[in-house]
């Protein structure tokens, strides 16, 4: 969008200026003047030539963006044996083996919910698989 209003025969300034936009912050808040001095001018404003470009600026900030957090193999593989091996008993997990960065029953608890919410899909198969390996 910036790029389809950018005129190369102006400078940055006066093309960010058509925007609607602010080159720097120097300009951005007006300086309110001491005792005993005038007071500054109002500040003028502008009229946006290109206003196009913050509308669809603001429309493509207001799009809610996909959540791409995820879980590191290490990570996957801990709490896939954590469950298997003690299901919801958190206090258990804290004190296996596998432990090794001696989390707490919490920390524990968090990560498995992340491993849920991240992974739902595959969290639901291996449940799927242990309870199938349960019932034989």
């Amino acid at each position: 969008m910036i790029r389809k209003a950018w005129d190369d025969q102006k400078t940055a300034k006066q093309n960010l200026q058509d925007m609607g936009l602010l080159f720097g912050t120097k300009c951005m808040l007006p300086i309110k003047a001491k005792k005993g001095k005038q007071e500054s001018e109002p500040m003028e404003t502008n009229v946006l030539l290109k206003p196009y470009v913050v509308k669809e600026m603001e429309a493509e900030a207001s799009l809610k963006g996909k959540d791409r957090t995820t879980c590191s193999t290490d990570m996957i593989e801990y709490v896939q044996h954590m469950v298997r091996e003690h299901n919801e008993d958190y206090k258990a997990m804290a004190r296996d083996v596998k432990n090794h960065y001696q989390d707490t029953p919490k920390r524990i608890k968090r990560k498995v919910e992340l491993y849920k919410r991240c992974h739902s899909e595959e969290y639901a198969v291996f449940i799927a698989s242990l309870l199938a390996q349960m019932s034989t």
